[in-house]
């Protein structure tokens, strides 16, 4: 890594990022080249249709055995390779400063930042473009989508700036998001999604074209709940305090704990989005290896 460009990724995460590849389910309508089906037609490795041919089409894309047989000319066109424009749309609220006795020192945030550094590794590997989309206490922020290794670094040094804090703002306030990401575009919301205008948002996009994957990156304690005796929790974004004894509340913790992420990844899934959750006591890639290694399967969603 470029010195000066913080590393989040362990190298031994790095390594295993070798086998994935970033795949999109819609095909994409960028021009270029690049590791993904594209709508428009042209040179390409993938065989689309045959036409007429028409006078200026290159004499190389003339099928010569067909004409053999028919006396006609007629072109072989392809699927274009187009790069993919992948967004990273990261919760930087509040809530995402919460660590994890399972795992010190390493919070919800770091996570996102960690995932996110994958998956522009990989965007990066295979020529597609990339966006940093952060929200948080100070509203919207961007990196707009480009690609190449200075584009990374961009991305990188954003993420090790973005400090946890604030609530979601209001609606109006995340209009930016929707007009920017580009309908086509594969969208990865990093958060807890705990507040209605992350889930919202992630709807809003999905209805409007963009391909949209959701992480819901969760503690382990809150996947054990293993609190014994007395304890205060409290909200950080609401400031709200609720006294409890550890193991009286497990159980029912755990139940409604549950309920809730089922009723959330079936509202995602009848949106189309695919909907994965990721604990941080976890690897990095292991959320991306469900969704893009060679034995992920497309469809419903994603359990840990």
């Amino acid at each position: 890594m470029t010195a000066g460009i913080p590393e989040f990724i362990p190298a031994d995460v790095r390594a295993r990022l070798r086998d994935l590849r970033l795949l999109a389910r819609r095909p994409s309508g960028s021009p270029g080249f690049g590791g993904h089906p594209s709508r428009s037609r042209g040179a390409g490795l993938e065989f689309a249709q045959y036409r007429a041919y028409q006078q200026g089409d290159d004499p190389r894309q003339v099928d010569w055995k067909l004409h053999a047989r028919s006396d006609r000319y007629y072109v072989r066109e392809a699927e274009r390779d187009s790069p993919l424009e992948v967004w990273l749309l990261i919760d930087a609220t509040a809530s995402m400063a919460q660590g994890d006795a399972a795992r010190p020192g390493w919070s919800r945030l770091d996570a996102a930042r960690g995932i996110a550094a994958c998956v522009i590794e990989l965007a990066l590997r295979q020529g597609d473009r990339f966006g940093v989309v952060t929200i948080g206490g100070e509203g919207v922020a961007m990196v707009p989508a480009a690609s190449g290794p200075r584009q990374r670094n961009r991305c990188l040094l954003h993420l090790h700036r973005l400090q946890a804090a604030g609530a979601w703002p209001a609606a109006a306030g995340l209009r930016a998001v929707g007009e920017r990401i580009r309908p086509g575009a594969l969208v990865l919301v990093l958060g807890d999604c705990f507040d209605e205008a992350c889930v919202a948002l992630a709807e809003q996009l999905s209805a409007a074209r963009r391909e949209v994957l959701t992480a819901q990156i969760l503690t382990a304690e809150e996947r054990d709940f293993p609190f014994r005796g007395g304890y205060r929790f409290t909200d950080p974004e609401s400031g709200e305090e609720v006294l409890s004894d550890g193991a009286s509340a497990r159980e029912g913790f755990l139940e409604r704990f549950a309920a809730a992420r089922h009723a959330l990844a079936a509202r995602l899934a009848g949106q189309g989005i695919r909907h994965f959750e990721y604990f941080l006591d976890q690897p990095l890639d292991a959320p991306l290896r469900r969704l893009f290694g060679r034995a992920s399967v497309d469809a419903g969603p994603e359990r840990s």
